[in-house]
């Protein structure tokens, strides 16, 4: 599954698309230490097109740790080269802004 992640700029804060490829009829949510970890404040919308699912998050400068939550399955960001250990003994992509 292909993913990316790209920012713009934005008068509050950067605006940060998350992206990932998913199957047609997947319910998918991207949660992180920007949102404490909420898994349903930030559903993705699929394309179907491309078979893209997006969300676009508004972030202030910081650096955050995130996870995409796709049907009911946490992965990680794997077109994001940054990533951390985190204390469940996985990994988090993580994004600076």
């Amino acid at each position: 599954m292909k993913k990316r992640t790209k920012t713009g700029k934005d008068p509050q804060g950067k605006q940060v698309c998350f992206r990932i490829a998913a199957e047609a009829g997947s319910k998918v949510y991207v949660a992180g230490s920007f949102n404490g970890w909420n898994t349903t404040q930030y559903p993705l919308q699929a394309d179907a097109a491309s078979g893209q699912y997006t969300a676009t998050v508004a972030l202030l400068p910081g650096r955050y740790e995130y996870k995409f939550l796709v049907n009911g399955e946490w992965q990680v960001d794997s077109a994001n080269p940054e990533w951390s250990p985190n204390d469940l003994g996985s990994l988090n992509s993580v994004v600076t802004v």
